[in-house]
Order: structure tokens, then sequence, then C-alpha cells
């Protein structure tokens, strides 16, 4: 059976700079099924649906539904609700979680100063306290978005935690549904694709050890896409893997090219050249459309670091 994942894979589709941006994550657990959009078509009221979605708009945050792995059987509406708030920006990270009953009392927090990595009014509406346990591997598994999100997404979910991975959740969208099955993984914010489990294990093992996997690396939600595919080059050129280490501190142009300043925090700079090309030959984005497409993609042209007066800018 042909898929918008299966072209993909066979046209060798780069992956890279194709991360859904945020700077945070705001994730509510939401059992039973989910529409396409999910926040207003699921067992969550609508109302508060869309008004998360308005609470939320160009403040950084990005709000997505949770639900543990397995089926999706409507027992109705649970009486405690999980809920997780992660900042991704690399020297800022941090990943908080809390319960509640209510989860309108979303609406009572600070979306702004969520988005600017300020996380005392979750701590302050949901008793928020820092998250102890695993880092949160996150599958996207919504087929009503796009069927190789559930035909690939949910038996991996089912795999990891299977396997005994605690933090394995199933989530509504993390965009690129051609490269099913995608993975983001909190707190660093890093998204996947492609990924099968033991490539999640390993990912899951580099957060503990504090270091970043390439392999199958889409990007980090903290830079829009020139800035990730920027980033993993220059992770590629040093062979750095190590988290938190690197920073896009400048971007200028727009498409289809850019030069975006990478630093680390040792004090090095590189200039990377980022041209925006086009996936051909067409192919289908997504399984919901007969409509034939070709996908940006990021294409980095030249990596250059840079020494003395003209690295310091």
């Amino acid at each position: 059976m042909s898929t918008c994942a299966t072209v993909s894979r066979d046209l060798d589709e780069p992956i890279a700079g194709t991360a859904a941006t945020a700077t945070t994550w705001l994730l509510l657990e939401q059992p039973g099924p989910w529409g396409a959009r999910a926040l207003v078509s699921s067992h969550l009221d609508p109302v508060l649906g869309r008004a998360l979605e308005a609470a939320a708009q160009d403040t950084g945050v990005r709000v997505a539904l949770i639900r543990r792995p397995g089926r999706h059987a409507d027992f109705g509406t649970p009486a405690l609700r999980q809920v997780y708030a992660a900042h991704t920006a690399p020297g800022r990270v941090w990943l908080r979680g809390a319960v509640t009953h209510d989860p309108r009392r979303l609406l009572d927090l600070d979306f702004a100063a969520l988005g600017r990595g300020d996380h005392h009014s979750f701590d302050r509406v949901l008793g928020g306290a820092s998250h102890t346990g695993d880092p949160l591997a996150l599958v996207c598994t919504n087929g009503k978005r796009d069927r190789c999100c559930a035909l690939l997404g949910r038996p991996l979910a089912a795999e990891l935690a299977a396997s005994g991975v605690r933090g394995a959740w199933e989530v509504t969208h993390l965009g690129g549904h051609r490269f099913s099955p995608t993975l983001l993984v909190l707190p660093h914010g890093y998204a996947y694709g492609r990924v099968t489990a033991h490539a999640v294990e390993e990912v899951l093992r580099g957060v503990r050890e504090d270091r970043i996997v390439t392999e199958g690396c889409r990007g980090s939600s903290a830079w829009d896409r020139p800035g990730q595919a920027a980033e993993l080059a220059v992770r590629a050129e040093t062979g750095e893997d190590a988290a938190g280490v690197f920073g896009v501190v400048h971007t200028a142009g727009e498409a289809p090219r850019w030069e975006v300043t990478v630093a680390h925090t040792d004090g090095r700079h590189w200039l990377v050249v980022v041209d925006q090309g086009a996936s051909l030959p067409p192919r289908p984005e997504s399984c919901g459309t007969s409509v034939l497409g070709a996908p940006a993609r990021m294409d980095v042209v030249a990596v250059h670091e840079l020494a003395g007066a003209a690295s310091a800018r």
C-alpha cells in the first residue's frame, strides 16, 4: 500500500529543518478519540479547545493533547488529567508536570510568559513542579489528520509502552505526516522522523546522558526551519552532541535564502547558508489529499566557522 510516508521514504526526502516550531509545549491529557483538529474535535469541550488555541496564538506556546498508548475506548471524562509544560530554548530548558480535575484552569495560565520560559503561572495555577521522571517520548498517532500517523505511529507507541518506556505518550499533531512515525522528545524539544523503537530508545538514552542524537532528527522546535537545519549542520560539522550548547543567535534574509549564525557556549560561532528548495518529483504531502505537491526543503549550502571580531557580532 502506497502512503505519503512510503513515498517520502522511497524518494529519500530530507527531514532536517522540518520540525514544528514552539518555544514552549503545553500538553493536556485527553483520552478517547481525536478528530483532525483535536482541540475542537475530541471529548474535550470544543469551547475550551478554541479558547486554548486563541490564548496560545503568537505566544510561542503550542497546545496539544496526549493520551496513554493503547485502545482508546470512551470511558467518559477522566477524573484527573495529566498536564505538562516544557520550554525548549537551550540554556533555559525545563519540564514541569501537574494534574488537574478541571482543564478549564489552563485558561488562567500566562501564555505569553510561558512562551518566554517563565513557568511561574503553571506552578501557581496548577500546582506544577519539576518533572523528575523519564523524558517524554511523544508519538503522533492522530489518524484523523493522516492515516500514516495511525498505521505507523500507534504500533510504535504501543511497542514503547510495552517495552517499559514510562514517558511514552500518544500526541495529536507534530506536523510532517509523511515522516511518520514522528516523535517529539521533551524537555529538549528535538523532533524525529521515520523512527523505530530501537531508535527511540537510543534518543532517550541520549537525553538521559545530556546529549542529542542527530540521526533521524528533524530539528529543535525552539528554532524556525532555517535555524533547525543550521544547528544540525553545525553539529554534523563539529561532531558536537552535547545538549544545550548551541543557539541560533541571528538569522538574516528571507526565503529562499537565509544566513544563520549559530553560537556555541564556548564562544565559537558559525555562519550557515540555508537555501529553501523544493522536493521533487511532486508527491502527496498527505494521505488526505490527491493533490501532488513539492514540499519545501531546507538545504544547507555552506557552513563557515567565524573567527575574531566576526564571531563576536
